[in-house]
């Protein structure tokens, strides 16, 4: 690491001015280990975006997502596909991907990390869906991507929410806006990896993970979900029973390997949903997709694996 930008969302996981300080605190680390570094300050997700592509432009072969996983994922747009690496400061409401790496959330140790980081090449899934305006898009993401129920959620709870609302209130809403959705069922339609079979099912939620830990009580959402693979998970929902997904949460809260009936899990490098060929859009709600937190769209959507897509510093394993 010779030139690095840290990109910084003032809004991000709150605690304003003392989340500054430590912000400040770890780049003069940086810069007094050698690195010449820059705090840049971003107000959107154009804003992050523009800023990345001006730090590679002015050299810096390292960018720094000083946020949440909603950061990281707008910096990832640009980032993808380029010899330029991500490295991460922990500070948003969710860090998930901090957690699965295993990096530090104190900002100075999180600082000492990087310098002692690795480089690893990994995969990215891709998400191809209709935008608010009817046309086709696509965005990168290496989380997680959802469709249906979760994606329903993050369409209700605009951004920005958490921080207005603060994390119970927030929760509150989910809590009440899970338990009123309608749970309308859509088709998917994948090969697993390994197989040329095509496999369908109708579902009433489809998840696509990338990581192993998300931190928090529910770790291991998707057993087996790995950045090492170039594939990824899938849990595939085609119950409507409520009962049957908190019996699933229940499963990755305790870390058991139960079997929960109506509820699958396969890998897969490529997987396709879209409405039910019986079902007209005025009988029926929209369906949305979300990807690393962040809504996206409405289906039909196609969601593919980039291989050898972004280079990540993170701890040695």
């Amino acid at each position: 690491m010779r030139k690095a930008a840290l990109l910084y969302n003032p809004a991000s996981g709150g605690r304003g001015r003392r989340r500054k300080n430590e912000l400040e605190a770890a780049l003069a680390f940086l810069r007094g280990a050698g690195v010449e570094a820059d705090l840049v300050p971003t107000e959107s997700q154009d804003h992050a975006g523009n800023e990345t592509r001006r730090a590679i432009d002015a050299g810096c072969d390292t960018i720094f997502a000083c946020g949440g996983d909603g950061t990281i994922h707008n910096i990832l747009q640009v980032l993808a596909l380029t010899p330029v690496a991500l490295a991460i400061f922990p500070m948003g409401t969710a860090n998930a991907l901090a957690h699965d790496i295993g990096l530090p959330q104190n900002l100075m140790d999180a600082a000492k990390s990087a310098l002692r980081a690795v480089s690893r090449r990994i995969a990215l899934g891709c998400v191809r869906y209709t935008n608010a305006e009817g046309n086709r898009a696509s965005k990168y993401f290496v989380v997680a991507a959802g469709v249906g129920v979760d994606a329903h959620l993050f369409y209700k709870l605009h951004s920005g929410t958490k921080q207005r609302m603060g994390m119970g209130a927030y929760y509150a809403k989910a809590w009440n806006l899970w338990f009123t959705y309608p749970m309308p069922r859509f088709a998917a339609e994948f090969v697993e990896t390994g197989s040329n079979a095509i496999r369908r099912a109708e579902v009433t939620e489809l998840l696509s993970v990338r990581i192993r830990n998300f931190g928090g009580i529910v770790q291991e959402l998707a057993p087996g979900a790995s950045l090492e693979r170039d594939d990824m998970r899938l849990i595939l929902c085609q119950t409507a029973s409520r009962l049957t997904y908190l019996a699933y949460v229940a499963r990755c809260v305790l870390r058991r390997h139960w079997e929960i009936p109506g509820i699958d899990l396969a890998y897969g490098k490529k997987v396709s949903c879209e409405y039910l060929p019986s079902s007209a859009m005025r009988e029926q709600p929209k369906i949305y997709v979300e990807a690393d937190g962040e809504l996206m769209g409405t289906l039909p959507i196609e969601i593919t694996m980039v291989p050898n897509a972004l280079t990540l510093l993170a701890p040695p394993r």
